[in-house]
């Protein structure tokens, strides 16, 4: 029988409806049995001091890429990664691995692949494509959290787009369980790459995918948001503040309607992207200043619900970059936005990102566990176990300074393929220790490698 173990600490953050204060949490077989709102450290277990102790963070959209592409990641780096950022359960996307998960069987070969380690506790999406509409609601009933579909090319050939028919077919079944449906939401409005412009220019890529392709595929999404009312429906990675007011709209109209943004979009200006710097691609593309200032102003006033990495990796040469030992493939251009594989890697290195960018902006510490806590384990359906600390929840905790500087060496982060738009940032915010139901994973102070830590992390995986 397992025994019962404490985590005190002077600065604990319950919740985003509680304030900092003392607390110390007890904690059995994973889960929170009680919480003494007073710092007792004589005896505690785990004793964060003056550090910030508060709900693990929960990033809902991780591209892991396994099976099938785990040179770009894979389940044990993508988990090392999340664990050093104080993030204690990610959701994997149905692309970029190899069978996408779209099937029955996909799904269990995902699910038995991770077998290779977990340091934080992994769920999963499913896909929708056209044809797989009878899929859906087995792979929800095996515990895949929701679907995902993408309205445009998705860059691999094996999870196509789908149309309105296709659409129509696959909600007709989720609305039977009332299965969620999330969307990448762009659509073609006839734009196109400039031939006569420098591909190494962001600019020329940033032409090409102007704001009305995701104004005319939220269009789309709000209409059959609205004819299927019993199906929640999620707008995956909003970039163009375009769309807000459709938005807006919906929400007003109590439609089931929820929209997320990364912290990318929120720290990082078009204006700011340097010539040939492929490692800030993704898809829908980083805006303008003034977009990325609405943005803002949409997740303070509740509009965007929450926030997530969309770590979304690849090797340097798909980038078309020459650093971490990329290969520029012959007759390719070095630096060539309009080629290059577009996603952004991130996981684990949000929390202080969010935080240096928002406390200027009047984010406060209840703000960032209500939007990179709390709303996204409800999102994934896991809000009755993960996202603040409270009695009968996993006991899954952050132990961070919030006041720290945190200076990000792209060599030292846990992800496989370290290009980063990030690289050489400075922030405030560091993680020292990440716990996951009750065990340690992370530890910033294990600097030695013994029997039980290796490079910061538990031995044993934990998730």
């Amino acid at each position: 029988m397992s025994q019962e173990t404490s985590f005190t600490g002077k600065r604990v953050l319950l919740s985003s409806a509680s304030t900092v204060g003392p607390a110390t949490i007890y904690v059995k077989a994973g889960k929170v049995t009680r919480i003494e709102n007073e710092y007792l450290a004589e005896g505690a277990t785990f004793d964060a001091g003056p550090r910030l102790l508060m709900a693990g963070v929960v990033d809902s959209h991780v591209h892991i890429n396994q099976p099938g592409r785990t040179q770009w990641e894979g389940v044990v780096t993508a988990s090392h990664a999340a664990a050093s950022g104080g993030v204690t359960t990610i959701i994997d996307m149905p692309l970029n691995c190899i069978p996408s998960t779209v099937t029955i069987e996909a799904y269990e070969q995902k699910r038995e692949s991770f077998a290779d380690g977990m340091w934080v506790d992994v769920g999963t999406w499913g896909g929708v494509v056209p044809g797989n509409a009878d899929s859906l609601v087995p792979m929800l009933a095996e515990g895949a959290r929701g679907f995902k579909c993408f309205l445009c090319d998705s860059g691999v050939d094996e999870f196509p787009p789908v149309d309105e028919a296709q659409l129509r077919v696959a909600m007709t079944e989720l609305k039977r369980v009332n299965g969620m449906l999330m969307f990448h939401a762009e659509m073609e409005t006839g734009a196109s790459v400039n031939e006569a412009d420098d591909p190494t220019d962001y600019k020329t890529f940033l032409d090409s995918r102007p704001p009305a392709m995701e104004v005319r595929a939220i269009d789309l999404v709000v209409k059959m948001c609205r004819e299927f009312a019993t199906v929640p429906c999620h707008i995956v990675h909003l970039s163009a503040a375009d769309a807000l007011p459709a938005i807006r709209a919906a929400k007003a109209e109590g439609l089931p309607l929820t929209v997320e943004t990364c912290f990318h979009y929120l720290t990082i200006s078009a204006e700011d992207v340097p010539t040939c710097s492929t490692e800030y691609k993704c898809c829908p593309p980083i805006r303008g200043q003034t977009n990325r200032d609405l943005l803002w102003e949409a997740v303070l006033d509740g509009t965007i619900d929450f926030i997530v990495s969309d770590h979304s990796p690849c090797t340097p040469d798909l980038k078309l970059h020459p650093c971490c030992g990329g290969k520029i493939a012959h007759g390719a251009t070095e630096g060539d936005f309009v080629s290059a594989w577009g996603g952004i890697a991130s996981v684990g290195i949000g929390l202080p990102l969010l935080w240096t960018e928002g406390k200027s902006r009047g984010l406060s510490l209840q703000d960032v566990t209500r939007l990179v806590c709390e709303r996204t384990a409800k999102h994934a359906g896991l809000c009755d176990c993960k996202g603040q600390i409270a009695v009968g929840l996993d006991a899954d905790f952050v132990v961070w300074d919030p006041e720290e500087n945190n200076h990000i060496d792209a060599e030292k982060l846990h992800f496989r393929n370290k290009l980063t738009p990030y690289h050489e940032r400075s922030c405030k915010g560091l993680v020292h220790q990440t716990i996951v139901r009750g065990s340690t994973v992370y530890d910033i102070s294990q600097v030695d490698n013994s029997d039980t830590w290796e490079n910061g992390f538990s031995k044993k995986p934990h998730g």
